[in-house]
């Protein structure tokens, strides 16, 4: 029996958005490899930066452009020198690298997941 279940409140509650990649930057001051990454989650929410490690899956050139699916309501966190503003989410393979949660086709920055 799954102990984890949630009831839709639960659900939401986390404002999974989709956004996309406006800039990557190295993250050099990471413990591991890392990007900066902005992304710009339309009008509303506006561009917010957070930080991922998916420097063997992706190189900053194919990021940009990318439509991805963050959480937009986690407050802000510390990552060593950078102030992360949205979590960026993702699927971790067995070998600890992370795919990124992407939107099928392009939809409008800002919509939420339901």
């Amino acid at each position: 029996m799954n102990n984890n279940l949630i009831n839709w409140s639960d659900f939401t509650k986390v404002e999974l958005t989709a956004g996309t990649i406006v800039d990557v930057q190295d993250f050099a001051e990471a413990r591991n490899p890392s990007y900066k990454i902005w992304v710009n989650f339309g009008e509303e929410i506006g561009t917010r930066k957070s930080s991922a490690q998916v420097t063997k899956l992706y190189t900053k050139e194919e990021l940009i452009g990318k439509q991805i699916i963050g959480v937009t309501n986690f407050p802000p966190k510390q990552v060593g020198p950078f102030m992360s503003e949205f979590l960026v989410t993702g699927f971790v393979l067995e070998d600890g690298e992370v795919v990124l949660s992407t939107t099928d086709k392009k939809i409008p920055n800002g919509t939420r997941l339901y």
